[in-house]
């Protein structure tokens, strides 16, 4: 045990001024083969020698000469200490962390990890934080292996968005704990099985609003506008008079009759569902301003309008006063109409209807350059076709404004034929008419088409973003972890280190 301790003491070498490899696997071994209290001591200390001998940070050798060597399940990687003192946070970076996979017999550290992932993994070191996927790795392994290396959350979001992955904004979210709850609770269906339940709640609640404005206007339940059936009258003298019809007459429902029509009583359910919903959201939402800015809670305020404006006007409306009547009928009519919108509120439960919305919206410019192109056409082609039949007497060309309706049927190949050229110059300029048509609507659907698949995949990669936003989190935890707590510089259970 003496000589264990002499040979401590005398284990700089003369040349150098540190440690020599012999000196420290013979001590090595005097360790192995002795037993006593001292044990501990020899060993925390041989660590300790091994450690600045391989490291060099306690004797001032220059950094560019010291040479690291990592074993990566039996492929070994050289590289140079300063290259990995680049980055003191990563468990390649610190000291205090890669000792503990240190293998003093051959001089190296080991890792039992994937070894084709640590050529980007290395790449990070040498390259200075530029973090690259080896091709033949998958996306989850070498996630994982960034995890494991404790590269952080930059490298993290780096290598998500070389990937493809698109950053997720950050949610806002009420700093009210109940307020918060509701939020989830009715705006996203799928933080819980409660909130899936509230969304199913709504969708059915839309489905049936829709139905009911749908099966209202058949004739045999049109019976607020009291339409009776024109009346033909004939002429007695000829078969071949001319057939004059009766204008419908209009007789509108009383307070009583349209609040206890069962129409009306279903909307009204619906209608109280509606309200209960947009304003709960309105009041437990994170930001006043940004729920009116939101498209969504615009179709949803715009979609209970009808419903009270109906009702006013039920209630308003006088049986005297007839011109008045017809007209606020016509205009209830019209802002009637806008219920339809309703259908845009399952926009907020469908991914469908979402990514469609996605791809309108990020083809906007297309959808302009189609619609300039049109209208140019439309100008032209329409204008072409009057000087071309306006010499037919029995042209239906009378005027330029007479062609729009023409030009925009023929050029986007729809073609009902209510209108058509007669003369052999307007059939030319309806075969002219149809071919630009037809390539003035292909070039932009391409671009359109693009971005329609690239938000549908970006929806169908859910798995695999689901598997990155795991290695994310748990690259945040494995940070928040060392931050806290402190790691041995070397394994002292003698059992872990070969002893019998």
């Amino acid at each position: 045990m003496e000589v264990a301790l002499v040979d401590f003491e005398n284990l700089d070498d003369a040349r150098t001024g540190r440690p020599s490899c012999g000196s420290l696997i013979s001590n090595w071994k005097v360790l192995l083969n002795s037993e006593g209290p001292q044990n501990d001591t020899i060993y925390s200390k041989l660590a300790k020698e091994c450690n600045d001998s391989m490291l060099g940070e306690k004797y001032g050798i220059d950094e560019g000469d010291q040479k690291v060597i990592i074993n990566i399940a039996g492929l070994r990687f050289e590289t140079q200490l300063k290259t990995l003192d680049q980055f003191p946070e990563t468990l390649l970076g610190d000291p205090s962390k890669r000792i503990m996979y240190f293998d003093p017999m051959r001089n190296e550290y080991f890792f039992d990890r994937n070894r084709p992932s640590f050529d980007g993994i290395l790449y990070y070191y040498q390259s200075g934080g530029k973090i690259r996927r080896p091709a033949n790795v998958p996306l989850d392994i070498f996630a994982d292996e960034i995890v494991f290396y404790q590269l952080g959350q930059e490298a993290m979001e780096q290598f998500r968005e070389d990937e493809g992955f698109i950053k997720d904004i950050e949610v806002p979210l009420p700093t009210n704990e109940i307020h918060r709850q509701f939020w989830l609770l009715f705006e996203y269906p799928e933080s819980s099985s409660a909130a899936r339940s509230v969304a199913l709640v709504s969708v059915l609640v839309i489905v049936i609003s829709i139905i009911i404005f749908c099966l209202e206007t058949l004739p045999e339940f049109r019976e607020e506008l009291g339409v009776f059936p024109a009346v033909i009258h004939l002429s007695n003298n000829t078969q071949d008079a001319p057939i004059s019809y009766s204008p419908p007459s209009v007789t509108p429902k009383s307070l009583a009759a349209t609040i206890t029509d069962p129409f009306f009583i279903v909307e009204t359910i619906c209608i109280v569902w509606f309200c209960f919903e947009l304003t709960v959201r309105f009041v437990v939402c994170p930001s006043k301003k940004d729920f009116f800015n939101n498209i969504m809670n615009v179709i949803d305020i715009v979609s209970i309008i009808p419903y009270f404006v109906t009702l006013v006007t039920e209630v308003v409306t006088t049986p005297d006063a007839n011109s008045s009547q017809n007209m606020s009928l016509a205009i209830l009519r019209i802002i009637r109409l806008v219920r339809v919108f309703r259908i845009f509120k399952l926009s907020r439960h469908s991914k469908g209807l979402q990514i469609l919305g996605q791809t309108l919206k990020a083809s906007m410019r297309e959808l302009g350059l189609l619609i300039f192109f049109l209208f140019i056409g439309v100008i032209l082609f329409s204008s072409a076709i009057y000087f071309a039949e306006v010499d037919e007497p029995q042209t239906q060309f009378v005027s330029i404004p007479d062609g729009f309706w023409w030009a925009v049927v023929t050029m986007t190949t729809v073609g009902y034929g209510d209108m058509c050229p007669i003369t052999m110059g307007g059939k030319m300029v309806g075969t002219l008419c149809a071919i630009a048509g037809v390539l003035t609507i292909a070039l932009p659907v391409p671009v359109i088409v693009s971005n329609f698949n690239y938000f549908y995949h970006r929806e169908t990669e859910q798995e695999e973003k689901q598997v990155v936003d795991a290695a994310t989190d748990a690259a945040l935890k494995t940070g928040a972890t060392s931050k806290h707590t402190g790691t041995n510089s070397f394994p002292t259970d003698k059992s872990k280190n070969g002893r019998h």
